[in-house]
C-alpha cells in the first residue's frame, strides 16, 4: 500500500508502537490543517489500492498459486452510513506484520520534510501529497481513526494496524482475507464521502483510467463497477482528450497540473511497443535526488513489470509516463531486465524520439519550450557529457543566455559570429548577475563578440569535454590568452591605447604578490577594469571551485594569473610612480589590486585584515 521506508523504525511483536518522529509531523499537519480539495484522499488510496494488484499479478507470473480463491483483482469501495466508515479493499499483494509496521510507521525524512515546507507555502495545495509519496496518509484529512487490515498473498496470518492520527499506533492479529482493506472512520465534516454520487465523482475525476474494475457496494449482496478500467495508452490517440491526459499524468506524478508535452505512439517492427510519455509542466521536487533515475513504468502486455527500469537515461528523468511491450516475453526477471537486448533496442529507440519532440517542440512553439528548457536544463545537460551519441541531437535542443539574448541556440550563435572569430566563447559563473558583471567580457563586449554564459554547475563540466560545435570549439574568456587581437574593436583608438610603463610594473607587481600569483601579464580582455583574475590551466576558475568544495576532490585553488588593464588610468599612474620611486612604492598597491580581483570574482579575500589595514592606509594618505 505504501512504498518501503528507507528508514524503518523496529518492527517487534503485535502491540503499541510510536510513529517516526517525521510522520507525527506530518500528521499533525493532516489533522489540523483545511485543505480546499479533500477528495485527494480516496484518489491516493484508489493509486496505492491499484499498485498492490499490480504487484501480486506480477508476482502470480511465477507462482500463479498465489491468486487460487480469488483471482479476480479489483478495488472494492464500501460506505457505511450506519458505522460512519468507508472502506477501501483490494484483494492484492497484502502485507505482513513487519510491513506493515515499516510502511505506515515511517517514512522518508527528506521527503515529509519538503512536504511539510512546501505545505506551509502553499497550505490549499494538498495535491502535493501524491508528489511525496505519502499518499497513505492523507486518509487522516477526513478520518478521525484509520484501520488497516492486511494478509500478504501466500500466508494465513493477518493483522491489523490502527491510529487515531495522534502520534502512535497499534499492531494485532486478525482474521482477514488475501490483500488490504483500509477502513477510514469519518470526520462528521466529511460524511459527504459516504453518498455513491460523490464517490462516483472522485473515482471517475482521478481514477477512471486504473486498469483494474473499481466496485461500488452500497449493499453486502450487490456490487457495481464505476471506473472503465480501460488502460489510457491502448486507446487510440484520437480518443484520449486533454483532461484524460492530465488525469493520468497525475496518477502517475502526483502533478495534478497540466503536462508541457505529451508523446503518444505506438512503435511497430522488430519490437512492438505501445509509449505514453510526458514532460512535465513543473520541475518534480526530487528532480536533484542523486538516487532518482528513470520514473516511467514498464509494462508487458497491459501487465505491470517495474518503475525501477531505467527506460530513459538518467539526464531525461524528469518525463514521466508507461511503455508497454507487446513481445516482451512476461516471465522475465527483474534482475535480466536491464540487460535485456529488447529493453536496450526500446530504450535508444525511445530516447531518440523523445530528443527528436522536444527539436520538434522547439521548433514550432519555441516560447512554450523555453520554459521546458528553464526547468529542466540542468538535468538535460547532463547528457552533454554522459551521452556522447547523441551530443549533437542535444546541441540543437539546447539554449543558453549569453550576453546579446536570454536564449540562443548554438546554431544562432555560429549565425552571428565575427569576422575571425575562431572560436565559441563561454563564461562560467555561480550566477547570472555575476556573470553578467565580469571583468573578462569587457575585451569581448568592446568587439561585440557574443559570450555564452554558463551558470549551472553541470555547465563546468560538460564544456570541457565538448568537441566544438559546426567546426568551432568551445573557449572560456577566463582561461588561457585572449585571442582577439584579430577581431576587429568597435572602438579601435581606445583599444590601441597603453600606458608604456606596463612592463616595469607588472615586473614590480610580481615581486611584491610572490606565489600569491602565478604570473602577472598585460591584458587583452579589459578595457574598463584595471585588474581581472585569469586561469591557465586545465581547468577555468570556476570548476576548480566546485571541485575545492568536494570532500576527497584532491583539488584545491590554484594560484591565478592577475591580468592588468595596461590602458586604465589606475595603472598608468602606478606605472609612473614606479618609474619615480622604485617598485617599493606599489607593493601596498599591487596586494590591494590583487584583493579586489578576487573580489570582483566573487570569492573572499585571503587575508581580510590585512586588506583593510592596506585599505585604510591609502585612504589616509589621500584624504589627509
Amino acid at each position: 500500500m505504501a512504498k518501503t521506508a528507507k528508514q524503518p523504525i523496529a518492527s517487534g511483536t503485535s502491540g503499541t508502537h510510536e510513529f517516526q518522529a517525521e510522520v507525527t509531523r506530518l500528521l499533525h499537519l493532516m489533522v489540523h490543517s483545511v485543505y480546499s480539495d479533500r477528495d485527494v484522499f480516496l484518489r491516493e488510496l484508489i493509486s496505492n489500492a491499484a499498485d498492490a494488484l499490480d504487484k501480486l499479478r506480477y508476482e502470480a507470473i511465477a507462482k500463479p498459486e498465489l491468486l487460487e480463491g480469488d483471482p479476480a483483482l479489483k478495488i472494492t469501495i464500501t460506505p457505511d452510513k450506519k458505522a460512519k466508515t468507508l472502506t477501501v479493499a483490494d484483494n492484492g499483494i497484502g502485507m505482513s506484520h513487519d510491513e506493515l509496521v515499516e510502511n505506515l510507521g515511517t517514512i522518508a525524512k527528506s521527503g515529509t520534510q519538503a512536504f511539510v515546507e512546501n505545505a506551509k507555502k502553499a497550505k490549499d495545495d494538498i495535491h502535493l501529497i501524491g508528489q511525496f509519496g505519502i499518499g497513505f496518509y492523507s486518509a487522516f484529512i477526513v478520518a478521525s481513526k484509520v484501520e488497516v487490515i492486511s494478509r500478504q498473498a501466500g500466508t494465513e496470518e493477518a493483522h491489523i494496524w490502527s491510529s487515531e492520527g495522534a502520534g502512535s499506533f497499534t499492531v494485532s492479529p486478525a482474521d482477514a482475507a488475501r490483500g488490504t482493506a483500509i477502513v477510514l472512520h469519518l470526520k462528521e465534516d466529511a460524511l459527504e464521502f459516504l453518498e455513491d454520487w460523490k464517490i462516483e465523482s472522485v473515482v471517475r475525476a482521478y481514477s477512471d483510467h486504473i486498469a483494474h474494475p473499481i466496485m461500488l457496494a452500497l449493499t453486502a449482496e450487490s456490487a457495481r463497477q464505476i471506473n472503465s478500467a480501460n488502460a489510457i495508452w491502448t486507446r487510440p490517440k484520437s480518443e484520449v482528450t486533454a483532461e484524460n491526459h492530465k488525469e493520468f499524468y497525475g496518477h502517475i506524478s502526483g502533478d495534478y497540473t497540466d503536462p508541457a508535452l505529451t508523446l503518444h505512439y505506438r512503435a511497430e517492427g522488430r519490437n512492438e511497443y505501445t509509449v505514453l510519455l510526458y514532460v512535465p509542466g513543473e520541475r518534480p521536487f526530487d528532480l536533484y535526488d542523486p538516487e532518482r533515475r528513470g520514473r516511467q513504468k514498464l509494462y508487458v502486455r497491459r501487465v505491470f513489470i517495474g518503475d525501477d527500469v531505467e527506460l530513459l537515461p538518467p539526464y531525461l528523468r524528469f518525463v514521466r509516463g508507461v511503455i508497454d511491450s507487446e513481445d516482451m516475453p512476461l516471465n522475465i526477471s527483474r534482475e535480466m531486465l536491464q540487460n535485456n537486448p529488447q529493453v536496450a533496442a526500446i530504450r535508444k529507440a525511445v530516447t531518440n524520439r523523445v530528443l527528436s519532440e522536444l527539436k520538434k517542440y522547439a521548433e514550432n512553439e519555441p516560447a512554450k519550450f523555453v520554459k521546458i528548457w528553464d526547468l529542466f536544463a540542468p538535468v538535460i545537460k547532463e547528457g552533454l557529457y554522459e551521452d556522447m551519441e547523441r551530443r549533437d541531437q542535444l546541441y540543437e535542443i539546447a539554449r543558453f543566455r549569453t550576453t546579446k539574448a536570454p536564449s540562443v541556440t548554438l546554431k544562432d550563435y555560429i549565425a552571428g559570429i565575427k569576422e575571425n572569430q575562431t572560436a565559441i566563447y563561454y563564461l562560467t559563473a555561480e550566477d547570472a548577475t555575476k556573470a553578467a558583471a565580469s571583468p573578462q567580457l569587457e575585451g569581448y563586449r568592446a568587439r561585440d563578440v557574443e559570450v555564452l554564459l554558463l551558470t549551472d554547475p553541470v555547465d563546468s563540466f560538460w564544456v570541457r569535454t565538448a568537441m566544438g560545435f559546426e567546426g568551432k570549439p568551445f573557449k572560456s574568456v577566463t582561461q588561457g590568452a585572449a585571442d582577439l587581437d584579430l577581431i576587429k574593436a568597435k572602438d579601435e583608438k581606445k583599444s590601441e591605447e597603453a600606458g608604456d610603463g606596463a612592463p616595469v610594473l607588472i615586473a614590480a607587481m610580481k615581486q611584491a604578490l610572490g606565489e600569491r600569483v602565478k604570473d602577472v601579464r598585460a591584458s587583452k580582455r579589459l578595457t574598463d577594469s584595471a585588474v581581472c583574475l585569469v586561469a591557465d590551466g586545465a581547468m577555468d576558475r570556476t570548476l576548480e571551485k566546485l571541485l575545492s568544495r568536494q570532500k576527497d576532490s584532491g583539488v584545491s585553488m590554484s594560484a591565478p594569473i592577475l591580468e592588468i588593464n595596461a590602458s586604465h588610468p589606475l595603472i598608468v599612474s602606478l606605472a609612473k610612480t614606479v618609474k619615480e620611486k622604485g617598485a617599493s612604492s606599489v607593493e601596498e598597491a599591487s596586494q590591494l589590486l590583487l584583493d579586489q580581483a578576487f573580489i570582483l570574482e566573487g570569492e573572499p579575500v585571503a587575508d581580510p585584515a590585512a586588506f583593510a589595514s592596506r585599505l585604510a592606509s591609502v585612504m589616509s594618505r589621500v584624504f589627509t
